[in-house]
């Protein structure tokens, strides 16, 4: 266009700066954006709108998007809507939230997009209450209730803690698609309400819609969290035979997930290397934790060790092999590894733990003494340990995988960032109040264990979302 001598318009650019989102290519992006300001169309709220998605949807381009939408000098909800969207696309699930109400206070109306945006930073989150605003808002305004809309908030309640709360949205809506049962087959799932999640599955099944190859994830995965091996492997051999589904990666790693829960370790191992397409690194950790938890370490460390050979720069496998080396006392194989670590610069994900009071969301990791109430908090830490003690709780030290003695073991584990979450939560709520928190691992099990001492003592319902799943503790 250019080179024929055309010159491009206001509404060239945005066309234009839609394909580098598109594509992701930031630098293709940026000389775009200088075109538009060498061709003076910097100031046209249409192509300003497409910047902020254009440096929203690229690698890097974050910063850059913000700074385009702080300098416009009117902002639409599209604008918005761009703004929010970028956010939430890289993760910085409150940084959407908080721009959100900025978005209030200006007196935008916020549409459907930017609905369905917020809650799925509200889900990212686990902020439950903020999710029940933001229903609340939509019912207020009359934000159109699209399908998508209602899945977004189906999706929100079932992941943020209230899958009840799902399940009644999804029994009052019409017009249900793949994507509202399988949220919700999805969520139960995740809650350890298997059986509810299969009954689900066979209803929509008799409702004449056909199941994808996501519903059959969570179908899966609701087996493998209530044990079901059995009809899990009824439910997998369907896939193909009554379906026309092949399986793929996901629906293999529910299935040694699944065999490694039951305890099934070498059967596991066997479905493995029997798959007809190559396992991936996610499907070898689950089943070396699964070797971790049942002792057959020599198999742990074998698989471990390939896979070092094969991701070399992945810190996961050098943590694995470090916690392995632990259990077999080997203490001086386990400093080589983190010497290996620290001098290809490797760290481990540190834990951390969410939690959300009054709206606001607040973050512990482990020993945190960053928060301005910590002497108040540790204070509360000690009386919950003198409690679970007289109440007959016992550490389990062997969760801290170091060469140190036992008081030290107990001392680590009670700086643990689920116990400060729950600890500030006891702080900071009235009695009986329903704590929620949202661990960005796996719960260890002297957190599960004292979780179910701390419930029961303070009467407090507690959930907890870990990466796999929720856990609930009700005495």
């Amino acid at each position: 266009m250019l080179e024929y001598g055309v010159s491009p318009n206001k509404f060239t650019y945005p066309f234009v700066l839609k394909a580098c989102a598109g594509i992701g290519d930031l630098n293709l992006g940026k000389s775009v954006h200088g075109a538009v300001l060498k061709f003076q169309f910097g100031d046209d709220i249409h192509v300003q709108n497409t910047l902020v998605h254009m440096y929203g949807s690229c690698e890097g381009g974050i910063e850059l998007g913000r700074k385009v939408f702080d300098e416009m000098s009117e902002r639409d909800s599209v604008s918005w809507s761009a703004m929010i969207g970028g956010y939430a696309r890289l993760g910085l699930s409150t940084d959407a939230i908080d721009l959100f109400r900025q978005m209030q206070i200006s007196g935008v109306c916020p549409d459907e997009i930017t609905m369905v945006t917020v809650l799925s930073a509200c889900t990212d989150l686990g902020a439950l209450e903020v999710g029940k605003w933001v229903e609340s808002f939509i019912e207020k305004q009359m934000v159109n209730r699209s399908v998508g809309l209602c899945n977004a908030l189906i999706d929100m309640f079932a992941k943020c803690g209230d899958v009840d709360k799902a399940l009644k949205l999804f029994r009052s809506m019409n017009g249900r698609t793949i994507v509202s049962w399988t949220s919700v087959i999805a969520g139960l799932a995740m809650h350890g309400r298997g059986l509810e999640a299969v009954a689900l599955f066979e209803e929509m099944l008799e409702a004449g819609v056909p199941p994808d190859d996501v519903a059959f994830v969570g179908l899966l995965s609701a087996c493998s969290h209530c044990g079901l091996v059995d009809k899990g492997r009824e439910y997998f051999d369907s896939m193909k035979n009554d379906f026309g589904i092949i399986p793929k990666i996901e629906h293999y790693g529910c299935m040694v997930d699944m065999l490694c829960r039951s305890g099934r370790v070498k059967e596991a191992h066997e479905f493995i290397q029997k798959m007809p397409i190559e396992a991936n690194p996610i499907i070898w950790r689950t089943l070396i934790s699964a070797c971790c938890a049942r002792g057959e370490l020599k198999l742990a460390e074998s698989i471990t060790k390939r896979l070092i050979g094969n991701e070399p720069m992945h810190e996961s496998n050098y943590v694995l092999l470090s916690h392995i080396y632990a259990k077999l006392l080997r203490w001086e194989k386990k400093t080589k590894i983190r010497e290996v670590m620290d001098k290809r610069g490797m760290k481990k994900i540190p834990g951390s733990t969410l939690i959300e009071l009054d709206n606001e969301i607040y973050e512990f990791v482990c020993g945190d003494k960053s928060h301005h109430q910590s002497k108040e908090i540790y204070e509360m830490l000690d009386e919950m340990g003198r409690k679970m003690k007289k109440a007959g709780y016992v550490p389990t030290t062997s969760e801290v995988l170091l060469d140190i003695n036992e008081e030290d073991k107990e001392d680590a584990l009670n700086k643990h960032s689920e116990k400060l979450a729950i600890a500030f939560a006891l702080l900071k709520t009235p009695p009986g109040t329903p704590i929620r928190i949202v661990k960005n691992l796996r719960v260890c099990n002297d957190c599960h264990s004292a979780t179910k001492f701390i419930s029961k003592i303070y009467n407090r319902e507690i959930v907890v979302r870990d990466r796999h799943r929720f856990h609930h503790f009700k005495d």
